[in-house]
């Protein structure tokens, strides 16, 4: 028998901008080969690096998203950090402002290459879900809610993109259901569209998988 994959810490962006017909959403689309949700929409994240965690942020995370990310087994500056990198690595957008900084981390170097030192301030925490058991890998997923203006440069410039995510592209709001979504980026993107409709939250929505049952609680 198998040994269960390890529930891996991770971070997710959920980049936003304002469209003539209303929000949009950056989307792509993973490659059928893929591991892990093969063929679907998501939005850009992945895995928290090591390295992560000794990135110089040019800007923190807001006081009540660093209080809510607290206690989870990794800090809450080296989540804000894996979500832009992985933003800039399967996008090639980067969440930064001005600013030299030496000895940048490999997985950083080209953030780093642009002048740019990564801000926190632009990201919302707004949801947190770990992978259900029996899928081939787990994450302890936080999601991250962004506006392109914090970007650095053009938004619809995906050149310096990975080829992670195919198909990259900005989408309205009322259209992105037609895509081929996972679950969890169903629920997130109704938590989304409360949110730009000038909804708030009693608190973060926490789909919490890692037990024997599947619990729903709310991060306050």
């Amino acid at each position: 028998m198998s040994e269960a994959p390890p529930i891996r810490p991770a971070a997710t962006v959920v980049l936003t901008r304002s469209g003539p017909a209303g929000p949009e959403i950056l989307m792509g689309q993973r490659g059928a080969g893929a591991v892990f949700m093969p063929s679907k929409y998501v939005f850009p994240g992945g895995a928290v690096d090591h390295a992560d965690a000794a990135v110089p942020l040019a800007e923190p995370l807001a006081t009540g998203c660093e209080a809510r990310l607290s206690g989870t087994g990794v800090t809450a500056d080296a989540l804000a950090a894996a979500a832009i990198r992985e933003l800039f690595e399967e996008t090639g957008l980067a969440l930064g402002r001005p600013g030299s900084w030496d000895g940048a981390p490999e997985s950083w170097a080209g953030f780093a290459a642009r002048g740019l030192r990564p801000t926190a301030g632009a990201l919302r925490f707004i949801f947190r879900a770990i992978t259900p058991p029996g899928r081939p890998r787990r994450f302890d997923a936080r999601f991250f809610l962004a506006d392109a203006t914090a970007i650095a440069g053009d938004a619809e410039d995906f050149s310096a993109a990975c080829d992670e995510l195919s198909h990259l592209h900005w989408i309205a709001l009322p259209e992105v259901r037609r895509l081929d979504l996972p679950f969890i980026t169903e629920v997130v993107l109704s938590e989304v569209a409360m949110l730009l409709s000038g909804g708030s939250q009693p608190g973060i929505p926490f789909f919490d998988n890692s037990g024997e049952r599947p619990t729903f609680r709310r991060i306050t």
